[in-house]
């Protein structure tokens, strides 16, 4: 076994662990990682990229499914719904195989086990077997990330009442099923199941699905979704469940009374919660408030060579800001000179049918903070692209500061929004201003011209609104 003296231990290997424990690499550090399950963590494993792949069969089903609408005649077409679940088991395999090339190349040692923070600068790690084993480094990084969270009155048992690992793997399709919350994670599984043929019900507390998102979004993406059969329920809340019989009955709190709903699966999607437990927070006096680590702009918290970074810090529990926040964190250590992250300017991606994705303040966000707005809307129904690819559902609205043309915020919902969002952040990043955009000839015909065409549409330029 190697030496127990290193450089820099991370415990967790998520997005935000291995992506910091490379830099430390790169950066000339003898480095460790301490994970008890797959290497890459949730997201890898039971997260962004299983889901992708889940995502990715319901879309080609139904293109095939629709494949008369584009002149092609498919017969007696059927998915075979557990071929679905391995490819999307295989490609997270894949994903996490690479994360152990990525540790060979760069040298980094992987311990298997859990990971507990001991005075000192240590890292106590206990393998499955129990055995204990104590490692020390001058930088300890906490990347523990997050779960499911749980709701008192919806008590998960992996059988009636899931979260989402085990909806990556259920054995068999339901039949029917009530989807609680209606953030990223509840939609996408939401038009996963109703896909491939599940009756899906959302069930969402506040008055929009995919609340953080402008309302305009929300609206087209209600309206998507109705389409296409998914039920939708806003300002509900879940009162209980009762699973004792064949089907779930839920009870449902609407504005109209209460209500009961039957099905097979009640899956839970209202957030996450982080792992902070067990990890000898409170041994070592590292601080916690409202179950995040406090932590500075540079990821230091209060105690000296510890350091916290994704899913359990302040900011969204996102895969792509952890990974920054994991650069940031050992460049500076590293004695470099890293800009802290903008958290303002972080692309939020949805990856349901249509997509959404969205960077920067939403319309009522930016007159409730005082600003004189311009703001431009371009649908997908004037895009030749998006006729011609047969998908005119949704828009693309971006927002200006009217004094001084900063880009405040854009709103995209449609076919491939998730990659035309990082123009945005990029110019946003750049400082650019609308007429900036206007200016800078986008390709014809793409999906993306819908961007300059929105901020056209903002100044009274569009042409072809």
């Amino acid at each position: 076994m190697s030496s127990t003296k290193y450089d820099v231990i991370v415990i967790g290997s998520g997005p935000g662990g291995y992506v910091a424990a490379i830099r430390a690499s790169q950066l000339g550090k003898k480095v460790a990682v301490v994970e008890r399950a797959e290497l890459g963590g949730i997201c890898l494993n039971w997260g962004c990229i299983p889901t992708k792949a889940l995502l990715k069969s319901a879309q080609v089903f139904e293109y095939i499914q629709h494949a008369k609408d584009y002149g092609i005649n498919v017969q007696n077409a059927s998915a075979d719904f557990s071929s679905v679940v391995k490819r999307s088991r295989d490609v997270a395999g894949g994903m996490s195989k690479g994360i152990q090339f990525l540790f060979k190349k760069n040298k980094i040692d992987h311990i298997a086990g859990f990971g507990k923070l001991a005075a000192g600068k240590k890292v106590e790690v206990t393998d499955d077997k129990g055995k204990k084993e104590t490692y020390s480094a001058d930088h300890i990084i906490l990347a523990t990330g997050g779960r499911s969270r749980e709701l008192p009155n919806l008590k998960i048992d992996d059988k009636k009442i899931i979260g989402y690992r085990k909806a990556l793997v259920l054995e068999k399709l339901p039949e029917s099923m009530v989807i609680v919350g209606s953030g990223a994670i509840g939609v996408e599984f939401a038009y996963f199941y109703s896909t491939m043929g599940t009756k899906v019900t959302i069930v969402e507390f506040m008055p929009n699905i995919v609340p953080v998102e402008d309302e305009d979004i929300s609206k087209q993406l209600e309206k998507s979704f109705k389409k296409a059969g998914v039920e939708i329920m806003t300002k509900s809340t879940v009162e209980s469940v009762d699973t004792s019989g064949a089907k779930c009955k839920v009870k449902v709190k609407t504005e109209q009374g209460e209500k009961t709903l039957e099905c097979d699966i009640v899956l839970s999607a209202v957030g996450v919660a982080t792992n902070i437990e067990g990890i000898g927070l409170e041994q070592v006096g590292v601080a916690v408030d409202k179950g995040k680590v406090v932590v500075d702009d540079y990821y230091r918290t209060n105690i000296p060579g510890v350091y916290a970074i994704g899913d359990i810090v302040k900011g969204q529990a996102l895969a792509h800001v952890a990974s920054a926040e994991g650069i940031i964190c050992v460049e500076k250590f590293c004695g470099h000179n890293p800009e802290p992250l903008n958290y303002g300017n972080i692309p939020g991606c949805t990856y349901c049918i249509p997509e959404i994705a969205s960077v920067g303040l939403t319309e009522k966000q930016a007159k409730e903070k005082g600003y004189q707005i311009k703001v431009g809307k371009f649908p997908f129904t004037a895009s030749g692209k998006a006729s011609a690819a047969g998908a005119k559902d949704g828009f693309i609205k971006v927002i200006f500061d009217a004094k001084y043309g900063e880009w405040l915020g854009a709103h995209m919902i449609g076919a491939n929004v998730t990659e035309m969002i990082a123009e945005v952040v990029v110019a946003r990043k750049l400082e650019t201003t609308g007429h900036e955009i206007i200016k800078s000839v986008h390709p014809h015909p793409t999906m993306s011209e819908a961007i300059m065409e929105a901020a056209a549409a903002a100044y009274d330029e569009v042409i072809h609104l």
